[in-house]
């Protein structure tokens, strides 16, 4: 396990590299310069020529290229050619924020998604069965900025619970410490900006969790029909064990593999910006924060960010793939 482990994350190098020239290719290929964008459309082209020398983008590509490299290989992401501010200290804010919402919408979608396909195997060709994959296909179906504008109109502007944008109230600002704020009022033992940011939290989630919920309950309820066929969940029912037990002590824990290798793909979906959400909800996330870039041809940012996400993704598909190993052992990895 241990040189399984090892083995994949010194196989990440290449492949994060190999990812770096591609978007720094692709990014440059895009029309516009940064500098002209940066001043405006009034800027005289010596002020544009002085900018560009000053940003160094009159130098060729791959010198340009094998610095952000050099600057990475230092743990260096770059200084955004717009602030002018150093990548490391910006973009955590923005990741933070991405975190904690896919967090807690993957969480919904785990939770509600998972027993919603569990109750359709068991009762299956019920009318529960036939109604959770109808609301499952609608789930999928649903755009996200239609079912965002939606629940901002019926809960924030008609019944007026909830905050229609935003992750706090402008009123009484957090005390950033982790930048993820639900654990942050919590350390700071404010109770009261805890319900505030929940309450904040759940428009938003709820949104971004229907595509995930709809795809875990349809994948859940494929792979308990499966596992329910066997042999042995029939002798559990015949010993006269509870639903609960066959379940979720027999059933779930054989059927969980493929359920998992979803969450995770979906967690690094998420992971990666959900800009639909974030930009209806005000959400200061990573899909925002590297529209933001792009916009201003910012490519530091926008490469730091992209590696980031593709970090992030590659590390959860390998925690998901360890997760195998616990949950069922006789998966083995040897090599």
């Amino acid at each position: 396990m241990f040189t399984y482990t090892v083995r994949r994350l010194f196989s990440l190098i290449p492949v994060l590299i190999g990812m770096t020239l591609v978007v720094f290719a692709i990014i440059h290929a895009i029309p516009g310069n940064p500098a002209q964008v940066i001043l405006g459309q009034r800027a005289t082209e010596e002020s544009i020529a002085v900018l560009t020398k000053q940003l160094g983008l009159d130098r060729p590509w791959y010198i340009q290229y094998f610095e952000y490299i050099k600057a990475l290989l230092h743990g260096d992401l770059g200084i955004s050619l717009r602030t002018r501010g150093s990548i490391n200290q910006e973009i955590w804010p923005f990741l933070a924020a991405t975190a904690e919402l896919t967090i807690v919408s993957m969480c919904i979608a785990v939770v509600i998604g998972v027993n919603a396909g569990i109750v359709s195997a068991w009762f299956s060709k019920s009318w529960f069965d036939y109604a959770a994959m109808v609301l499952a296909l609608v789930g999928v179906s649903l755009p996200i900025f239609w079912l965002g504008l939606m629940e901002q109109w019926v809960f924030s502007i008609h019944l007026g619970w909830l905050p229609t944008t935003g992750r706090e109230d402008v009123r009484d600002p957090i005390s950033a410490i982790t930048n993820l704020y639900l654990l942050d009022t919590l350390l700071q033992g404010r109770f009261d900006q805890f319900i505030v940011v929940l309450k904040h939290l759940i428009l938003p989630s709820i949104a971004l969790a229907t595509i995930p919920m709809a795809i875990i309950a349809r994948m859940t309820r494929t792979a308990m029909l499966e596992v329910m066929k066997s042999d042995y969940i029939r002798t559990a029912r015949a010993k006269g064990l509870s639903m609960f037990g066959v379940v979720y002590k027999h059933s779930l824990k054989n059927a969980i593999i493929p359920v998992l290798t979803i969450i995770g793909l979906q967690t690094g979906l998420l992971l990666g910006g959900a800009i639909l959400t974030e930009t209806i909800f005000g959400w200061p996330g990573i899909g925002r924060y590297l529209y933001d870039a792009i916009g201003y041809r910012d490519y530091p940012v926008i490469q730091s960010g992209i590696l980031i996400i593709a970090a992030i993704f590659v590390l959860i598909n390998l925690i998901v793939d360890l997760l195998y190993v616990f949950i069922d052992p006789r998966i083995k990895y040897t090599k």
